[in-house]
């Protein structure tokens, strides 16, 4: 009997400590909910936005996005037309010619500078020293 009593005692305390621990766990987490609830000013956030940060997701229908399409292509479209109203580009003779001449002119200077490089100065003898 002494046996029995003494286990059921040691049960009852360590009910007891159980549930002070639980008293402590519930406490430390209450104080968790409260700081995840609050913004970084120490505000209550908005309710609902706590548990996924940011912007909420927006459902967009399929007949929203087919208006979106459409109108995007439009515009594509309008953009596409006026380049073709526009007609391709014509440069005129005297334009070419001017920029034809320019690079000539431009390709000399750069073969007058290799071919200064590249040419070699005679060798000058060294006069023996009269002694």
């Amino acid at each position: 009997m002494a046996n029995l009593n003494r286990a059921l005692n040691e049960l009852r305390q360590e009910r007891n400590r159980a549930e002070r621990e639980v008293e402590r766990l519930d406490e430390a987490i209450s104080v968790l909910q409260a700081l995840v609830g609050r913004n970084h000013l120490g505000r209550n956030a908005r309710p609902g936005r706590t548990t996924r940060m940011g912007r909420p997701h927006r459902k967009m229908s399929a007949a929203g996005r087919r208006k979106i399409a459409a109108a995007q292509r439009a515009r594509w479209a309008k953009l596409k037309s006026k380049r073709l109203q526009r007609g391709k580009r014509h440069m005129s003779a005297a334009a070419r010619n001017r920029i034809a001449r320019a690079q000539r002119i431009r390709w000399a200077q750069l073969k007058k500078k290799a071919a200064a490089r590249t040419a070699k100065k005679p060798v000058q003898k060294v006069q023996p020293a009269a002694a």
